[in-house]
């Protein structure tokens, strides 16, 4: 089982809408089974509540529903559990690399790095804005997961040769 953690500042609007949208996107492409997804902050501001209501507005009209995620903070055993940890910008992967053990930083890379239109940009923080910004990171989401998805399926073909 390939395990995901999406991860941003608070965890209510950016890494939930990325969590949904991978979910979304597995189940489409029949690797639900194969692939564990989770979000979390870098900061506790908002743990326990739940997604930015305009995240979940835009993020439904894409056909997912993220309404029972609640926000949780990053924790230490997160580094050993995940296989992958993506986190929505600079200032939160620099968070993360500065926290995690040295063997485990290769796990932590950039959502966009997964982009075909968006590679070396960050998915900005919508709070602060209008719905427009959701929608914006909607797009950048949707392009990067598609690119998660391509190399988690190269991933999982080749543990299902090899037996593992």
């Amino acid at each position: 089982m390939t395990k995901v953690l999406m991860v941003c500042m608070g965890n209510i609007c950016r890494s939930p809408m990325a969590e949904g949208m991978l979910r979304k996107a597995l189940q489409e492409a029949g690797l639900d089974r194969h692939v564990e997804v989770d979000s979390a902050g870098t900061h506790a501001y908002h743990v326990g509540s739940s997604p930015d209501p305009r995240a979940q507005q835009a993020i439904s009209r894409r056909g997912a529903d993220i309404s029972q995620l609640r926000g949780r903070k990053v924790v230490d055993e997160d580094f050993e559990r995940f296989d992958y940890i993506l986190v929505m910008d600079g200032d939160n992967y620099s968070k993360l690399i500065q926290r995690a053990p040295a063997h485990h930083h290769g796990k932590i890379r950039r959502l966009l790095s997964f982009s075909r239109k968006y590679p070396n940009l960050d998915v900005v923080d919508p709070y602060y804005g209008g719905a427009q910004g959701f929608e914006e990171n909607l797009n950048m989401i949707e392009d990067a997961v598609q690119g998660l998805i391509r190399e988690i399926s190269g991933d999982n073909q080749v543990k299902m040769r090899s037996g593992r």
